[in-house]
């Protein structure tokens, strides 16, 4: 299990021990709808089946129940999935109808935070595009996150995490500063995956990165896919690539214009548009050679901004 070394160990027992493992993939942020101190929020843990691994106080008082790598029960189906894989959750203190902002101190060490799971654990800088996908969200985002639904953290707060800490939280990581003030700037895509792929000639191949979504709309987008092929390659292998929308569950495919390339070595791929709600944007590609040999995928990489819609 793994501890914040700026958070204040306040183990929950048996629940640190007696609860399986996880390997941390998202960040949850919730509002407590209490005015707690971290202290009354574990007195409050010891008397339910719930908990949150961490608590946050007004004063930017940081406590931490569970250790990161362990199941805490604040997110319903994203405590554990079935692949081990689980959410991060932290309570912050609010007023009772959890309406109010986050204080400066609560921002600066959400951000703080957001940021060491990052390093720590290598949660992807991006908001959940589903509610299995690795990256950060807040309570009601995704209704498998709640077990009746939920309004948490509040509007104001939601509000807070989309201008201001998730932002903050990139910045963080990755050393830059963000312009806050500017509602345009893009977030940017940025995935890459290294895991050879054969590719059967003439067969279409759905491509993952991080995972097989490439954006989640509502989102305007404008992405670059660089595909490496292996130098054995045939020659005369016409390498073709295209962007295409499904629903949610992966289904109802509608391509865009497939690029044709040839041969080996690099070729790269773009695509500028809106991705409608409800719908995934996806990538495939198709290697057909002379002679029906397989074409080997060596690399791929994903980058490019995007816009909330």
């Amino acid at each position: 299990m793994a501890w914040c070394p700026f958070a204040r160990k306040m183990e929950l027992q048996p629940e640190s021990d007696g609860q399986p493992a996880i390997r941390p993939t998202q960040m949850i942020f919730h509002s407590i709808a209490a005015p707690w101190s971290v202290e009354r929020l574990y007195e409050y843990w010891q008397s339910t089946s719930l908990e949150s691994h961490f608590g946050l106080d007004y004063a930017g008082d940081l406590g931490q129940y569970i250790g990161t790598e362990t199941r805490a029960d604040a997110n319903a189906g994203a405590n554990r999935r079935a692949d081990g894989t689980g959410a991060v959750s932290i309570e912050t203190a609010s007023n009772t109808s959890a309406s109010d902002p986050w204080t400066d101190k609560q921002v600066e060490k959400l951000i703080a935070l957001g940021s060491w799971l990052h390093q720590r654990h290598g949660i992807p800088l991006r908001v959940c595009r589903s509610a299995a996908d690795p990256g950060y969200g807040y309570h009601r985002l995704y209704t498998d996150w709640s077990l009746s639904g939920t309004v948490c953290p509040g509007d104001t707060r939601v509000s807070q995490f989309r201008d201001v800490v998730f932002p903050g939280i990139v910045a963080r990581a990755t050393g830059q500063s963000p312009l806050l003030e500017d509602p345009d700037m893009p977030l940017m895509l940025n995935e890459s995956n290294a895991v050879d792929v054969p590719l059967r000639s003439g067969v279409w191949t759905g491509l993952a990165f991080t995972d097989a979504v490439v954006h989640a709309g509502p989102r305007r987008h404008s992405t670059l896919v660089h595909l490496l092929f292996a130098d054995s390659t045939h020659e005369e292998a016409r390498i073709e690539g295209r962007f295409y929308l499904t629903d949610t569950a992966g289904r109802n495919p509608s391509a865009y214009l497939t690029v044709t390339g040839q041969g080996p070595g690099g070729h790269q791929f773009q695509c500028s548009a809106d991705v409608p709600s409800g719908r995934h944007l996806r990538f495939e590609v198709r290697a057909t050679t002379p002679d029906g040999s397989s074409v080997q995928l060596l690399h791929r990489v994903l980058s490019g901004p995007y816009w909330a819609v």
